[in-house]
């Protein structure tokens, strides 16, 4: 099946476009089998050769969604225009949920290091005390030996 569309010729960051005939199997920027015109987006400037167009339409060569609306535009095809399909981009939409959700996660995980922190704190505060208590318990049956030694000598 032949259709009619865009190959793109322009170099990086200045878009130029041919408007060819190829087989739909081809690749986009390979081969043709007619150029028919050319299309600059940035000038917005589309020349197409009408009668090589109509020829190529009569024959069965079927326009892509964007030369079809280029051309219902220009006035050369009457209908309404096609929907041209564009690149979904569903994942951007959920990477930025995904990014929300970490942010919260972030903030709860922090919460939760705080919460442990303190838990921590207090725990070891205790313990400090605990630890001290016992020392001082250690330490005053040896200062009464001391004592004792001391009276009998």
């Amino acid at each position: 099946m032949l259709k009619i569309r865009l190959s793109r010729i322009g170099k990086r960051n200045a878009p130029q476009f041919r408007i060819v005939v190829a087989e739909h199997t081809a690749p986009v920027k390979g081969k043709f089998i007619e150029s028919l015109g050319f299309f600059n987006p940035k000038d917005k400037t589309f020349k197409v050769d009408e009668e090589r167009l109509k020829l190529w339409l009569s024959r069965g060569a079927k326009p892509s969604p964007t030369v079809h609306n280029k051309l219902v535009n220009l006035g050369i095809i009457k209908g309404p225009k096609l929907k041209a399909s564009k690149k979904k981009r569903k994942k951007k939409k959920e990477e930025k949920v995904s990014k929300e959700e970490t942010k919260e996660k972030v903030v709860e995980a922090k919460e939760e290091t705080k919460e442990k922190v303190v838990e921590a704190k207090e725990e070891t505060k205790e313990k400090v005390v605990e630890a001290k208590e016992e020392t001082k318990e250690k330490q005053k049956p040896k200062e009464k030996k001391e004592v004792e030694v001391k009276k009998k000598e």
